[in-house]
Formats: structure tokens, C-alpha cells, sequence
């Protein structure tokens, strides 16, 4: 049983899939989904953040701040709360 949950901690941290505000910054990210409701979602989606699409973390505000961001060539700044709700994909997609 010991051997059943360091193979389950071991697998849990090395994912890849995390909130955007948890990823670091300068790095391109791909969106995997938006876990919030329809009005979030709809909002996201009018600004560009979609499933599938690249965006990158461009600043970082202090303090819980706002989080700036390039979609498309367009940079955007979003809150952190709805930030949180963005899933995505950390891999290094230069790589790929």
C-alpha cells in the first residue's frame, strides 16, 4: 500500500495541467478549458481564450494582483479570480 501512493504522488506532481495563475512566467501555455459558469466562460471565450489556443504570461502584478497575458498578438489583463479558473496545458511548447 506504501508502494501504491508514492507511485500516486510521484504521477499527481509530475502533471502538467494547472490553473494559469499556478504557471510561470514568460512561458507559453495551451488552454485545455474553463472550469467556471456560462457567464465566465462566455466572457473568456469573447476575449480570445478558448480551448486549444496559445496564450503566454506576459506580467504578474504584486500582491494577488492582475495577470497580463498575450492572446492572438492581443495582450490582455484579467483578474486573478477568473484567471484561476483557466486550465492549462505547462509543457514547454517550443519543444513540441
Amino acid at each position: 500500500m506504501n508502494n501504491f501512493h508514492k507511485h500516486n504522488h510521484i504521477h499527481h506532481s509530475e502533471s502538467l495541467i494547472k490553473c494559469l495563475v499556478d504557471c510561470e512566467l514568460g512561458s507559453e501555455l495551451s488552454v485545455i478549458g474553463v472550469n467556471a459558469g456560462y457567464r465566465a466562460k462566455q466572457r473568456l471565450a469573447h476575449l480570445g481564450i478558448v480551448p486549444g489556443v496559445k496564450i503566454s504570461m506576459k506580467n504578474c502584478a504584486p500582491f494577488r494582483g492582475p495577470i497580463n497575458i498575450i492572446v492572438r498578438g492581443s495582450s490582455l489583463v484579467i483578474g486573478r479570480g477568473l484567471a484561476s479558473k483557466i486550465l492549462v496545458d505547462c509543457r514547454n511548447m517550443d519543444k513540441e
